[in-house]
């Protein structure tokens, strides 16, 4: 998480609003660790990674429809038998759990 802080700090600062998503589980072997981190900005920028590229877009797309008010805050899930976890390219063979959530702070 902390290295993109100064990512925040700067879109923050810009008056954008930022939703964080973070890896809160794996079944199996997957991309990054719990814990991973990845930040974006109202206007699609993004820092970090949750999952070295195979579902980022994926993860962009859930964090801008949150703050976009389209979707609640909460767990979203890819898995190497989820055909969008597959198209989007995670071909680890386990499933990543990501907790998406606007920074309110």
């Amino acid at each position: 998480m902390k290295e993109i802080l100064n990512d925040i700090d700067r879109w923050r600062d810009q008056g954008q609003r930022v939703a964080v998503a973070r890896v809160v589980g794996l079944d199996g072997s997957g991309p990054r660790d719990p814990g991973a981190a990845m930040a974006v900005s109202e206007k699609g920028e993004v820092a970090g990674s949750v999952s070295g590229g195979c579902v980022e877009g994926a993860v962009v797309t859930e964090a801008l429809a949150v703050l976009a008010g389209e979707r609640e805050r909460g767990v979203v899930t890819f898995g190497y038998s989820d055909d969008e976890a597959f198209a989007v390219g995670l071909t680890c063979g386990g499933t990543i759990h990501v907790y998406v959530e606007p920074l309110d702070w």
